[in-house]
């Protein structure tokens, strides 16, 4: 048995009773959509055309969103249906990184995430779905794919049908009957801000939960603009109106070659992973880098003093505390983070992450311990230095099972990126804590900066491919937060390269730029990805 969805676009007329119903069936609140309609028109009046088309789960057979969840939030049922079980939702918001078709989104009363469910509680009672029930032209159908009796497996197998993204490889289940390239890629169609309804392209989305608290001191023509700007504020970046457009332009800075334009779609959700994250691959970098040049020295015979050891044992403990932090304070339900190590599901990166930091954190509490009462558990810091490898490189695993960013879809390319961060982190802290390290540190910062400039190299000559991709590069070379980027190119790259060898004196200058070089750059690689809309 496999329930699935089909769409004829044929007979829908756009008139929203779909969203309506699921909106009361399960009480949605405002600013969030499980099912929307989007609208596009072809043409110029009075020879033009609007095409209708429903949005929602596509409840996939490899469905990325319970793949990455950490917690088996988002589960498969036996019947094909993905659901999902708010009481475990800890709102990481990778499910909503995973997902290629923008289905899921965070209920700003829970804090927990949410979709389409199928209305599996009507289901399990001998129901059909609320939206199937309410369509006045039955443009929606439900059913078991797999009985070959059933209206939906005779319309798959006798209808020309599409599904929406198919080479994300997650075998969707909801088809569609008389779709368009034009409706079902989001890369073929423009998006403007100036048709009737443009206050949805700005929308609340994620940030839905500030909207009741706006609404009473806000006039509603401005309401949702004012919202857009303040949660780029709220996300780390303060953006005017005039920014926020821009940046809209810069990612879709072809559409004036397009046919098809988007006039209605569901609000965006924005940037989900802010500065949080970035900071925290950040931290992370400067801790695992600590101890991984520390290891390095020790397995190699290297003369560590006492003092050196100790410092260094205590940097990378503070960094990894503040690592833990941030992974904390960029989750929606902080109060249940422990659901990441005590209700485990072991596909996520996001808990083999967790129990590699926790793994490492111990080892290196345990070397700390051996500083002061010698329990002779030197042997520790090979295995430590194993696990400041996996600590660095992991978040590259876990960022290649967000499928809908097509930027992170290079898990290996990644983990070495993250490396070789952590190399430099670990380089420039080791500078500051032992001076007697300086020159030969000064030496493995060089190697590793050079290095890492060949993978942006890499990662902009040599990508996938795809739309996104291209777009996202576009984003990050050219766009509005290009400055970020290149600042940390210049600065944090070739500037210190420079220093190092021209004049040595000035390494731990220059490796003080390399760190907020990585800062920068790893901000703007996580964040432009973002800012591509997905339906």
């Amino acid at each position: 048995m496999k329930y699935g969805f089909v769409i004829d676009n044929r007979l829908c007329i756009g008139c929203h009773a779909c969203t309506v119903a699921c909106k009361s069936e399960h009480d949605v609140p405002i600013g969030v959509n499980r099912t929307h309609v989007k609208y596009i028109e072809t043409g110029v009046f009075p020879n033009n055309s609007r095409e209708f088309s429903v949005h929602r789960c596509n409840h996939c057979s490899n469905a990325p969103c319970v793949e990455i969840c950490p917690t088996t939030a988002l589960y498969d049922r036996s019947d094909g249906v993905v659901d999902f079980d708010n009481d475990r939702c800890i709102g990481c918001k990778s499910c909503m990184q995973a997902c290629p078709y923008d289905a899921l989104y965070i209920d700003p009363e829970t804090n927990t995430a949410a979709k389409c469910n199928y209305c599996a509680h009507r289901l399990d009672g001998g129901y059909e779905p609320a939206c199937v029930i309410v369509c006045p032209v039955e443009a929606i159908v439900s059913g078991d794919l797999d009985d070959q009796n059933s209206k939906i497996s005779g319309l798959v197998s006798s209808e020309d049908t599409m599904v929406r993204k198919p080479e994300k490889n997650t075998v969707p289940n909801l088809y569609y009957v008389n779709g368009t390239d034009d409706m079902l890629d989001p890369n073929l169609t423009q998006t403007n801000s100036d048709y009737i309804w443009s206050e949805q392209s700005k929308g609340v989305g994620h940030y839905a939960k500030y909207a009741d608290k706006r609404v009473s001191e806000s006039d509603t023509e401005n309401l949702l603009i004012q919202l857009a700007m303040e949660n780029s504020a709220h996300s780390g970046v303060s953006m005017d109106q005039r920014s926020i457009d821009d940046v809209a332009k810069e990612i879709q800075e072809d559409v004036d070659s397009k046919s098809a334009r988007r006039v209605y779609d569901s609000p965006s959700k924005g940037v989900l992973w802010g500065w949080e994250v970035a900071a925290y691959v950040w931290t992370k970098a400067i801790s695992t880098g600590t101890f991984l040049m520390m290891a390095l020295l020790n397995i190699m015979g290297g003369d560590i003093n006492k003092t050196t050891e100790l410092y260094g044992l205590l940097v990378t403990l503070f960094f990894l505390g503040v690592t833990g932090a941030l992974l904390v304070k960029d989750l929606d339900r902080p109060d249940r983070f422990l659901y990441v190590l005590l209700r485990p599901q072991w596909r996520s990166w996001l808990v083999r992450g967790a129990y590699i930091i926790t793994t490492f954190g111990l080892i290196v509490t345990l070397l700390l311990i051996d500083h002061f009462f010698p329990l002779g558990i030197g042997w520790l810091w090979s295995l430590g230095a194993i696990f400041s490898v996996l600590g660095a490189i992991y978040t590259a695993f876990l960022f290649s099972q967000a499928k809908a960013r097509d930027l992170w879809q290079s898990p290996w390319s990644g983990s070495v990126h993250m490396l070789v961060h952590a190399v430099m982190a670990g380089s420039v802290s080791l500078m500051m804590i032992e001076p007697g390290s300086v020159h030969l540190m000064a030496i493995v910062l060089k190697y590793a900066i050079v290095f890492n400039l060949v993978i942006f190299f890499k990662e902009f000559a040599f990508h996938n491919g795809t739309p996104d991709t291209q777009k996202a590069i576009r984003g990050m070379t050219k766009g509005y937060f290009s400055s970020y980027f290149w600042i940390g190119v210049i600065v944090g790259n070739i500037l210190p390269v420079l220093a190092i060898q021209t004049v040595p004196d000035y390494a731990i200058v220059a490796g003080i730029m390399t760190l907020v070089g990585i800062f920068l750059t790893e901000f703007v690689r996580i964040r432009v990805p973002q800012m591509i809309p997905l339906s």
